[in-house]
């Protein structure tokens, strides 16, 4: 969805007409328990329109290659991707130390996440480690998985 009934709130080229009331009732239009069934939350700029741009990055095909075999992993794993695991596959596959169980928690309750929103940062976590050819997940896993369930205020 756009960031704002007029779609321009952090646009750098256009200036947001919107009062903070209507961005406000705007968002509100999508209920909590909805948001909590998505798992990825992301903010995407406005792109100037070039036809022949150059695309900064890794190519589409390294990409391909790193979900191919993050998405073995997951297979060889459990038997399935991150994002159907169960809440006993999920402790079981998703295990978190002492520290960082306490610390997503924390996080958790700072940004007001239900309980079934942290699950599925901890699938995103999983997959994010996965990428990364990591067996344990990390903070940084962790931390990054929490920023794309974080409310924004419009493009970053």
């Amino acid at each position: 969805m756009n960031p704002c009934p007029c779609g321009y709130l952090g646009d750098v080229e256009q200036r947001c007409r919107c009062t903070p009331e209507q961005v406000q009732r705007y968002r509100a239009r999508l209920s909590g328990p909805l948001l909590d069934r998505i798992d990825l939350h992301l903010q995407v700029r406005r792109e100037p329109t070039r036809l022949h741009a150059a695309s900064e990055g890794p190519d589409s095909a390294a990409l391909a290659q790193q979900v191919a075999a993050a998405q073995q992993r997951q297979l060889d794993r459990q038997g399935c991707a991150n994002a159907h695991l169960d809440l006993p596959s999920l402790r079981q596959h998703c295990p978190l130390g002492d520290a960082d169980r306490l610390w997503l928690e924390s996080a958790g309750e700072r940004l007001r996440l239900s309980l079934r929103a942290l699950h599925r940062v901890l699938k995103v976590a999983r997959t994010l480690a996965d990428l990364e050819g990591r067996e344990q997940i990390e903070r940084a896993q962790l931390a990054e998985a929490l920023q794309y369930r974080a409310p924004g205020e419009g493009p970053a």
